[in-house]
This record gives C-alpha cells, structure tokens and sequence, in this order.
C-alpha cells in the first residue's frame, strides 16, 4: 500500500473489528470484577481464522471498543535522544509513526507488511512467520508517553491527564518493564500474528527508537463466559459496553484536552505478578473473602448471581459483613475504567536446580507433603496479570490504587512490578498517520 494512502487512518482503521465487545481482565485496580455495569464477554470471541474487517479510519483507534482478542504483546519503546536537537527528535517521531501506520494497515488487511528499512538487497521481502495466516482480528493501537511532549518541544500539546503515575506504597517496581515514550498494544486471537506483528514493527525503529521492554498476554476461550485470571476467578464482570454511555464517559477524552486528542483515551499498564503457589494453598472461603466474590460463580458475597450489584452493608449468617471491608471488590466498586488486561505465565525464571518449599501440611491423597516452587535467590515464579485500564482520566485508576495499597486483602498475594501509562490518540484521517496531528504544521 502507498505511504498516501491512510497514513493518518490507518491506526485508527478497525475500528468497527468484529464483535464490537470489550472485557477486560479487571484484576487488580478497577477491581477484579469491580467497577461500572455492563458486561461483554471476551470469550465472545471468534475463532483464529477470522480476518480483521478493512475500515481505513474512524474516530477511536482499534484495539479498545474492539472485542477483546486471546492474545496480545505490549511493547514500549524510547525515541533516540542522545545528542539529538529537538527538531531532528520531532522529525524522527513523525517518520516512524509513518512507517508503523503503513505497516500496521498492511498487516490488518493482512498483507505483507512492506521492506525494513536498510535491509540488504537480497533479503527476504518479510519474515515468512505468517505466510499462511489470516489476520486473525489483529488489531494495533499506539500510544504516546508523558516524556513525548517535551522531547518533541510540544510542551502545549500534551493531554491534559498525562503525566507520570505517582508511587504507590506497595510498589515493587522494576525499570527494565516501566515507563516508555511509546506503546504499541498488538492483539490477535493468533499468537503467530501477533509475533509476527511485532517483529514487524520493531524491524522499522532501528535509527529512530529501540525497545524498552515487551510483554505477552493471553485469555482462556470460555464461550459466553466470563473468562478467568490466574487465581480461577471471573475476571470482567463489571466492564462497561461499548457504545453505552457509561462506556464513552469512562473511557473516551472529555473536555478540557487539547483539540487533536478529541476521541483519545488513556492507557495505563501494569504488570501485577501474583504469588500463584501461596494462592493455591489458601482455602476456599479465604480466597473468595480476599475478592468478595465467589470463585465458581462470580456472584458477590452478598448474594444473587454473576451480575448482581454488590452490597456492601448486607449480613452474613454470622452477623458479620458478607463482603469485608478489605475485600478487593468493596474498594474498587464505581470506579470508571475498562479494563482490558491479559494473563501472563512466564513460570520460574533464572532457577538452576529445583527448590522445594514444604509448607508443613500432608497432602490427603498420597500422604506427602505439599510441594511448590517459589521465587528465591535461584530463580523467581513470574505468573500473573498485564493490567490495562482504557480511562478518561488516569486519576481514577489512582484513586483506585491508592485505595487498594491501603488495605486490599489482595495485596498479600501481589507484587507490582511494571508500570506506564500513555495517552492514546484519536482515531485516524484518510491521508494521515496518527501522529500527524503533532507535525510542526499539524
């Protein structure tokens, strides 16, 4: 496809991708089932052999009203700055997001996604991973970091909302998955699709940017059901849908921003790994007590099924509250968010020789003792939640956080890891590529 052809509208191109649904894994901020009414199931999902529609433009970027895809990789990357002026950093945020355009139209109308720059003569025209493949509903959505703006010296130009996330007091933060000038949100309900669409971008950033950090996602296929996290629990309840107007108020830029971010959101990225093996030795009761639900149906403590409003000031038959105050969903509740988040299983990393912790109690069935490997000075257990919130606003998601790393039960089964967050442009024009609007004549 022609650079002239939808630069600007190509980002922006899927935006009606089939099955217009979004869930979210809700866990951890915004609650795990937590916040707004409404439901639409990931699980809706099609199979991997549906293509991504062919809109070339519209007013949202794909990849957030969209029907949440099984897969996914989140990527952040650095403009190079060394000894650059501020006009030549400008200049290569304009000629990059080019090129992403062009390939991530190509891509989700699946055709090849074009020449690396600089490759040499007689290399392959592409990788070949995903000959064969249809685009499997990919879908690539772009966002810009609070350092951008500065860099570029558009200082006027930065969303109203957009700053770095202060620090929260349970925060165990690594900077190799933190932070980042941009992200590129790749979603498909192929994994091949999306490595294959990653490999793509990356290959047009040598000169311009390098990678930061990348992570990779995935959702369980549970037909009209809610999907499950990691901890087995429901895990979208309480998303807003799309096209309500609790969708658009929760998710969508209000006034008070900048012209060219009209039709924009927020991005906020978390990586929350969860202590999977101390989880699955709590009890049955304790667990559905740390969330306020229960595990096998997604119906809060207070009675009713999956979808029925939380009360927080109904009895148990011990007279006590049936949802505790600490409950993960009691402090999250009517906080406006979709989430959107993925699981992550990248089991123990950097072990050596196997590590056995017993943990004191006999396992009925055979008689010996429990068994689980854990994080420790050969290796660590990294399983757990890419947590996504699309919002208007990123202060909701703090106030949520801050509330949580006051008392969340939860937070004795957590660790916050990564963190970003990233204001997510409006849809695309024909013609233009979705930072056009930051162009010294945008």
């Amino acid at each position: 496809m022609p650079e002239s052809v939808s630069r600007r509208g190509a980002i922006a191109s899927i935006v009606a991708t089939a099955g217009v649904a979004a869930t979210g894994g809700a866990l951890l901020t915004g609650g795990l089932n937590g916040a707004a009414s409404g439901h639409a199931g990931a699980s809706d999902a099609a199979t991997p052999a549906t293509p991504s529609p062919a809109g070339l433009h519209g007013v949202h970027q794909p990849g957030i009203a969209t029907r949440q895809q099984h897969y996914a990789m989140f990527a952040a990357f650095d403009l190079q700055t060394a000894n650059l002026p501020t006009a030549k950093i400008a200049t290569n945020l304009q000629q990059l997001m080019t090129r992403w355009t062009t390939v991530a139209q190509r891509l989700m109308l699946g055709d090849p996604p074009g020449p690396i720059p600089g490759n040499r003569p007689d290399a392959p025209a592409g990788s070949g991973v995903a000959d064969g493949l249809n685009p499997a509903s990919l879908t690539l959505t772009f966002g810009l970091g609070p350092e951008v703006f500065d860099l570029i010296g558009q200082k006027e130009r930065r969303p109203a909302h957009l700053r770095p996330l202060p620090a929260f007091s349970t925060d165990r933060l690594e900077p190799a998955w933190s932070g980042g000038h941009l992200i590129a949100q790749i979603c498909a309900d192929d994994p091949q699709v999306v490595s294959h669409a990653f490999r793509s971008l990356r290959g047009q950033a040598p000169g311009l940017a390098r990678l930061r950090w990348s992570q990779q996602g995935f959702l369980g296929t549970f037909g009209g059901s809610t999907p499950r996290n990691l901890l087995g629990q429901k895990d979208g309840t309480s998303n807003p849908k799309p096209g309500t107007p609790e969708f658009d108020q929760a998710v969508w830029a209000a006034d008070g921003e900048p012209e060219w971010f009209t039709g924009g959101s927020y991005l906020v990225f978390r990586k929350i790994r969860l202590d999977l093996p101390k989880w699955d030795l709590a009890a049955a009761r304790d667990q559905d007590l740390v969330i306020g639900r229960r595990r096998d149906t997604g119906a809060p403590l207070s009675g009713g099924s999956e979808f029925t409003a939380v009360e927080l000031g109904k009895k148990g038959p011990d007279g006590r509250p049936a949802i505790p105050a600490d409950a993960h969903v009691a402090l999250v509740r009517a906080i406006p968010m979709l989430r959107r988040s993925y699981n992550y299983d990248y089991a123990v990393q950097g072990i050596t020789e196997p590590i056995i912790v017993e943990h004191g109690h006999a396992n009925q069935d055979d008689g010996h003792l429990h068994e689980h490997h854990s994080g420790n000075s050969h290796g660590s257990y990294d399983s757990g939640v890419l947590f996504c919130a699309y919002v208007r606003d990123p202060e909701a998601f703090i106030r949520a956080q801050r509330k949580l790393a006051g008392s969340d039960r939860l937070n004795a089964f957590v660790k916050h890891t990564g963190s970003a967050v990233f204001a997510i442009p409006p849809g695309s024009q024909p013609s233009e590529h979705l930072a056009a609007a930051l162009s010294p004549s945008g």
